[in-house]
């Protein structure tokens, strides 16, 4: 006897054997998202702080919603006391027809003191310039040649560059054997100068440049009377070595008893006898 079977017959069968495999599927997702569930919140639990947490025992709620600002300060520096600031040096240079500028204390990186003493302006051709630098010596102060301190100084205040050296020497002063050097400066014009640099005593050094009129090389004893000016503006600082040498002072004029300077009219007759051979 056969048995008929219908299409619905098989609909059926076919929705049966479905069941179970969606049935198992259904459950493996819910159990995929508890599991992400529940790795999500351990890892939120371990990742929140103890002492971040807001209004427990240890951290009110005040103090957890104050917000955090560093203190830090403005820095200040100390201020320097009048007395150590107080020029120790000046430049006599009463003989003189330009007069000597004093540019202040400056403190140096090493903590050294430094004073800057010039005396007439690069730019002008027609009278001597000098400038001159006494600082503190000591085993901190650094050692460098005498064209590099000549490089580093112009450029550091005036605003110069050595473009050009020449012949080395040393001179006698009141201070002992200084070392000089021909160079050339540059700046609003090029002028050619001698520059130096000695040791003031054990305690002081000093570095600088002279420049004679009309673009020429100044004498070595012009060198040795410029810093022969270098004197002490009040009490003898200790360290400090040098007795004045006498050639290079004013001679008194025994008809009117006044001093006469002998170093600026040397340089003016000069001058003329220069001006007057110009064709």
């Amino acid at each position: 006897m056969r048995q008929w079977v219908t299409s619905d017959d098989e609909a059926d069968r076919t929705a049966l054997s479905r069941q179970p495999s969606s049935g198992l599927r259904l459950f493996a997702r819910l159990a995929c998202a508890a599991a992400a569930i529940a790795g999500l919140s351990l890892f939120a639990r371990e990742a929140r702080q103890p002492g971040e947490r807001r209004g427990t025992e240890a951290t009110p709620v005040s103090e957890a919603l104050t917000p955090f600002v560093p203190s830090v300060g403005p820095v200040v520096r100390a201020a320097i006391p009048t007395v150590v600031t107080a020029p120790r040096f000046c430049l006599d240079a009463s003989d003189s027809l330009e007069p000597a500028r004093a540019e202040g204390v400056r403190i140096d990186a090493g903590g050294r003191r430094e004073e800057t003493f010039s005396q007439g302006a690069f730019p002008t051709l027609e009278a001597p310039h000098l400038r001159l630098i006494v600082g503190e010596a000591g085993p901190g102060a650094p050692a460098r040649t005498l064209f590099v301190a000549l490089a580093r100084r112009a450029a550091d205040g005036p605003g110069l560059s050595v473009i050009r050296t020449g012949e080395r020497g040393r001179i006698e002063t009141k201070f002992g054997a200084v070392e000089t050097l021909e160079a050339t400066f540059s700046g609003p014009l090029d002028r050619v100068c001698t520059g130096f640099s000695g040791s003031a005593g054990d305690a002081f050094r000093f570095e600088g440049w002279l420049c004679a009129p009309l673009g020429q090389a100044p004498e070595p004893r012009a060198v040795a009377c410029a810093l022969d000016a270098l004197v002490p503006a009040g009490l003898e600082p200790p360290g400090f070595a040098g007795r004045r040498d006498p050639a290079c002072r004013p001679a008194p004029d025994t008809r009117t008893g006044s001093l006469t300077p002998v170093g600026p009219r040397k340089i003016e007759a000069r001058l003329r006898r220069i001006v007057q051979a110009r064709p």
